[in-house]
């Protein structure tokens, strides 16, 4: 352990190669994002917005409880060894997507993306953050979650494009095979386990040890509470974004090659823009960008209830963009920040329990809303959350 050294500069190549991994992570929620809930409507005749949501349901429930789980084995069973397990419930989810007969099957995929998510996601996540140490945190988290996202608007944008060229199914989904088995390929042979960085980093620390890390990070700690309920609300918008948008874009006339660019600009400004808000967030104020962020997404959520043109959603899908780009990496870094580096995978785990468990209630509210008041209601009253998710960070927080 005597050789372990902390920081971007000496890790670069691991570091490189997490990233390179995590895009491949991203790109398997991108697979969906443009055309499964048009298929639901085309394939499997499903008009209830409750039903077709299903499967965004069953993701945010698995993928919540998967990442708490990886952060509190993730010291035992080791994050490379999750990261490996969370590749092979890859492999079978295209080809469940290419062959299901019925919607239960795409839910079922979903149920494996869940898994594959919480283990991939989360474990690449706390690697980064253990090879950085504390100076570039906030920067680490950017490239990090900037890679996934950048991935998963760039899959959406190009399997909307097959599916406008040559349908629905099978050939957008053979970019998942290839993604799940490179994923696997690199995991094994060139990822390497980051245990010993975080055990010369505690040794430094002086981060007073939580003494219930779950309840502290759910609410009670001002600072962790507060970024947590942050995150649950971010992606409750964004669930909201992912099964109810193209149902509305697809309402007012757009094709399927206009939706699927309409839905990949926002991960895409997303994931661009995490690039500079990360370092951002290692230097300015973490609850300034928090509120800001939140603030940004809850009123352009509100100005798309009101857009009807092409550019009109262009445009708003960059700023919800901007907006979430402001506050994602800074979730991770503040929950860093603010937890001893030995509880951190833990507490990580926990935060990210609670922000993914947000993809579910935000599927299950705005499925119900849209069914009984319809999608504009629905759009409203999730701008309305996010906006109040903003001032809770403003009143709450006490760390700058």
């Amino acid at each position: 352990m005597e050789n372990v050294k902390l920081g971007l500069k000496q890790n670069w190549k691991q570091f490189v190669l997490l990233i390179i991994v995590n895009a491949f992570v991203g790109g398997m929620v991108g697979l969906e994002r443009a055309i499964l809930p048009q298929l639901a409507e085309e394939k499997f005749g499903l008009i209830a917005k409750t039903a077709i949501l299903s499967f965004i349901i069953v993701f945010g429930i698995t993928k919540a409880i998967t990442n708490y789980f990886t952060g509190a084995f993730a010291d035992k069973v080791g994050r490379k060894n999750l990261l490996t397990i969370g590749w092979l419930f890859a492999i079978p989810i295209p080809f469940i997507l290419i062959y299901a007969n019925s919607w239960s099957w795409i839910v079922f995929a979903n149920l494996l993306l869940g898994i594959n998510q919480g283990l991939t996601w989360s474990s690449t996540v706390v690697m980064k953050i253990d090879l950085v140490g504390e100076k570039d945190r906030g920067l680490a988290m950017g490239l990090n979650e900037s890679a996934g996202y950048l991935a998963v608007g760039g899959v959406a944008f190009l399997t909307g494009w097959i599916a406008s060229n040559y349908g629905l199914l099978p050939y957008p989904f053979y970019i998942g095979i290839v993604l799940s088995l490179l994923g696997l390929f690199f995991t094994v042979f060139f990822i390497k386990d980051t245990k010993h960085h975080v055990a010369k980093e505690s040794k430094g620390s002086k981060i007073i040890l939580l003494k219930n890390i779950f309840w502290e990070t759910t609410w009670k700690n001002k600072n962790l509470g507060s970024i947590s309920q942050a995150g649950l609300v971010n992606n409750l918008n964004d669930g909201m974004i992912w099964g109810l948008f193209p149902i509305l874009l697809a309402s007012l006339n757009f094709n399927i090659k206009q939706i699927g660019t309409i839905v990949a600009v926002y991960p895409m400004v997303w994931g661009l823009g995490q690039l500079f808000t990360g370092k951002l967030s290692d230097t300015l104020s973490k609850k300034n960008m928090l509120f800001w962020g939140m603030l940004l997404q809850g009123i352009a959520l509100f100005l798309m209830t009101f857009a009807q043109t092409y550019l009109h959603f262009i445009v708003l899908s960059i700023v919800l963009g901007i907006g979430t780009a402001t506050v994602y990496p800074t979730f991770l870094a503040g929950i860093a920040d603010y937890a001893n580096p030995i509880q951190r995978a833990k507490s990580i785990g926990v935060f990210r329990l609670w922000r993914d468990l947000g993809y579910a209630i935000g599927a299950i509210i705005t499925g119900i809303v849209a069914d009984s008041f319809g999608i504009i209601t629905a759009v409203n009253l999730i701008a309305i959350l996010t906006v109040i998710s903003a001032f809770i960070i403003l009143f709450r927080m006490t760390k700058k």
